[in-house]
């Protein structure tokens, strides 16, 4: 089911350790990795002190977009279930001092989606 939720734009929750190798030198002294997504070949990383988009570009995927946001600067978010004839929920996020989105997020319905507002509650609440 995996390769078929990246097709279908679902974010899939992976293992930190799957990541801890790419992200290592982009933390901070004594930064932790809490959750980390795929989505296809993008991820979405939690850490205990930022939130870090990776989107990697083109066919050969070497080059690589971080996105760094922190958990003080995220305004609010919103989540959005899935429904009956829908196959993931979105996430979006704005950032202090916008009007719209900084960032809509697909992921998975159910537990995952969950996670991850508990997760934001946590750290911009």
């Amino acid at each position: 089911m995996g390769l078929f939720d990246g097709m279908m734009g679902n974010s899939t929750k992976i293992n930190v350790n799957e990541v801890q190798k790419e992200i290592d030198p982009l933390l901070i002294d004594g930064e932790t990795i809490e959750h980390a997504y795929k989505l296809v070949r993008d991820l979405v990383i939690f850490t205990d002190k930022r939130l870090i988009l990776v989107d990697k570009q083109g066919m050969t995927a070497k080059k690589i977009e971080y996105k760094s946001i922190s958990y003080r600067s995220i305004s609010k978010f919103s989540t959005e279930t899935a429904g009956h004839f829908d196959l993931d929920g979105e996430l979006k996020i704005w950032i202090s001092g916008q009007v719209e989105p900084s960032e809509a997020l697909q992921f998975k319905a159910g537990e995952t989606l969950s996670l991850v507002q508990k997760t934001l509650a946590e750290k911009v609440l």
